[in-house]
């Protein structure tokens, strides 16, 4: 396991929010981050459990450029403003994270968090931020409950779920590990911050994630993230 090792100081904290998706396994024209839940945007739950996490941790929000204005619109109804930045998504997740890592100057820690994880919580958050201290990375994931089986030439064959891991957001890096390996060309087996990490050279430190930490794509999701919040969970 590659280690860094950094000292245990206070960092500057900046969380990279990805929210570029769109509505389509939604069936909505509206991208699923501005849709609500009991009566707020998913976005809004995303942000604040960020900013309360740490008093000293700002923010780059990263939107579709058509939706930049509805992402004001949060943050002037909710928040402090001096807090967040927006800037505008690219054709890729791996463009979008590079556009909003453009505007990191300064060493710091980094968290890169889906936008519609609205239910991760801020000991997580924490968590994520002393590994990455610790070893230079933080990649939360949570053990496989269901049978794998991965596709092959001749089939398919089963492969043990102990040793399969789901991964989550916040991948949490230090600036120097991150930010140049986001230098690096665009490859289609980029799918998170991790594997650009990995194909930089460097290899990631993984952490235990949390069940409720789901991705929003389905309207079975917006169900179950409404349960969850109006049971004052992550909230």
């Amino acid at each position: 396991m590659y280690e860094i090792n950094y000292k245990f100081v206070s960092m500057e904290k900046v969380a990279v929010i990805v929210a570029g998706g769109n509505g389509s396994r939604m069936n909505t024209a509206l991208p699923k981050q501005f849709l609500l839940i009991n009566g707020k945007p998913v976005l809004y739950y995303t942000i604040n459990t960020f900013l309360k996490a740490y008093d000293d941790l700002t923010m780059i929000l990263v939107l579709p450029e058509e939706f930049i204005s509805a992402g004001q619109e949060i943050i002037d109804a909710f928040f402090d403003y001096k807090r967040i930045k927006i800037t505008a998504g690219g054709t890729t997740r791996f463009h979008s994270v590079q556009n909003g890592l453009k505007l990191i100057t300064e060493e710091s820690i980094i968290f890169v968090h889906d936008g519609v994880r609205c239910l991760l919580s801020t000991d997580l958050i924490q968590r994520c931020y002393e590994a990455a201290i610790a070893f230079g990375s933080a990649i939360p994931v949570i053990n496989s409950k269901d049978s794998v089986r991965i596709i092959t030439e001749e089939g398919n064959d089963p492969l043990d779920r102990n040793h399969i891991k789901l991964v989550q957001t916040p991948q949490t890096f230090h600036s120097k590990v991150l930010l140049p390996a986001f230098k690096i060309d665009y490859k289609d087996k980029f799918t998170d911050e991790a594997t650009v990490v990995e194909a930089f050279g460097l290899k990631v430190n993984l952490i235990e994630g949390e069940e409720n930490n789901i991705k929003i794509t389905k309207p079975i999701d917006l169900t179950f993230a409404e349960k969850i919040l109006s049971e004052g969970e992550n909230s």
